[in-house]
This record gives C-alpha cells, structure tokens and sequence, in this order.
C-alpha cells in the first residue's frame, strides 16, 4: 500500500490511477524507472528543481499533495476493475472533502470518467467542481503511456501550473 502525501488546503492534490508494483513495493510515489512525473513537473514550474522518488513528501513544500484514486497496486492500470472504483469512490470523496484542495489532478481520464459518471471526459479544466475543489484531467506521466511525448506532458502540464496561478 502506498500512503497518500497530502495535507489541507493545498493548491492542488495529484491524483494517481493506482499505485504501480514498484512505487508500492518502495512506499514511494512515481518511483518506477520509466515514469516521467517528477521530471514533469520541474519542467512545466511546479517544482523549482526534479525531485526523486525517495523525497516524495516534499511536494507538501510547495502546496501539492499526492493520492491515488484506487488504492491497490497493480502493474497496468487496466488491471483494475469498475467495482474497484465504485468502491473507492465514497473514500476519495471524503479525503478531498476533509483536505480541501483548491485543484484535484487527475492523470489520466480513467478515474476521473469512473468518478464523474461521465462517459466522455477531455482533458484540461472541467466545469464542475469535485467535493469543493476545482478539476483538471493531465494525460498520465506512466512510462506504459506512449501516447504523449515528454514534450506533450510539459506542455499539458506548463498549460495547468499557468491556469492556476491566477
């Protein structure tokens, strides 16, 4: 099990699909070798240096928080199943009720789409808020996500860190 980093009233809660084997196994966020988060999010100014793994809870320095929508540990994300997310639908709700984030992130559309009950979901800004906090859905930085360049990740993300400083 991998333990949410996540404090109240943060600018933004990062919100994982679920933990990957290797982050679970280490106890640490985006700690798999192929994942693209942390250099991500220096690149795009959320961080003003690429942190490690190991030093995941630092990201409470700068108003961030991390958590994931389902807690079990897989190797894919398309391993989990739609119960699962009905499952921990009413614990996600209660964590961003009682934390108060002014973002929740979501990576991927996945959670977001099982969470929302939308059958469609694009990425960026949403309309709507999520228990009191506002929504944005970023592609997923997994490295298993060949769908977007690091280049396409910086650039979603640069597109979120400006929108918020607002």
């Amino acid at each position: 099990m991998l333990a949410d980093i996540i404090d109240t009233d943060l600018n933004v809660i990062f919100c994982g699909i679920n933990p990957g084997l290797k982050s679970a196994g280490d106890g640490h966020h985006f700690s798999g070798r192929s994942n693209r988060f942390w250099k991500v999010l220096h690149q795009s100014g959320f961080t003003p240096y690429e942190m490690e793994a190991a030093n995941d809870t630092s990201i409470l320095d700068f108003g961030y928080g991390l958590t994931t929508a389902v807690a079990r540990a897989t190797s894919r994300a398309d391993e989990l199943l739609k119960e699962e997310f009905d499952h921990s639908l009413e614990i996600f709700k209660t964590k961003i009720t009682g934390f108060r984030p002014k973002y929740v992130a979501f990576f991927g559309k996945a959670a977001y789409k099982a969470f929302s009950k939308k059958k469609e979901v694009l990425w960026g800004q949403h309309p709507e808020d999520f228990c009191g906090a506002r929504v944005w859905v970023l592609p997923n930085t997994s490295g298993l996500n060949r769908g977007f360049s690091l280049d396409d990740l910086v650039t979603s993300y640069r597109e979120f860190y400006l929108a918020i400083q607002g």
